[in-house]
């Protein structure tokens, strides 16, 4: 084995594992969430009430409403998938402050 080819594959190697460390450490909380069944904390402004949460692919959407005067209930959402199989269920805990 020459030096040329064992730099080339020295080089291929780093490529390789530096490709994928980003690819799966640029992974945003949604995609992990959605896509991987990971787990992750949304917190809503305390002048929020949420009303309905939903997915639109990698997009989570939030409607929440203002807070009525006097109303000081704070609750804690689960919004959990569950998969076909239980594979990748995902969960997000939403807390209102």
């Amino acid at each position: 084995m020459n030096k040329n080819s064992t730099v080339v594959r020295l080089f291929i190697f780093t490529f390789t594992i530096v490709s994928i460390l980003s690819a799966l450490t640029s992974c945003t909380d949604n995609a992990r969430v959605r896509y991987a069944g990971g787990r992750a904390v949304l917190e809503i402004a305390s002048d929020r009430k949420l009303v309905n949460i939903t997915w639109k692919e990698e997009d989570l959407w939030i409607l929440t409403k203002a807070r009525q005067e006097g109303d000081t209930v704070k609750d804690t959402y689960f919004f959990s998938e569950k998969s076909s199989y239980g594979l990748k269920d995902g969960e997000y805990t939403i807390i209102e402050k």
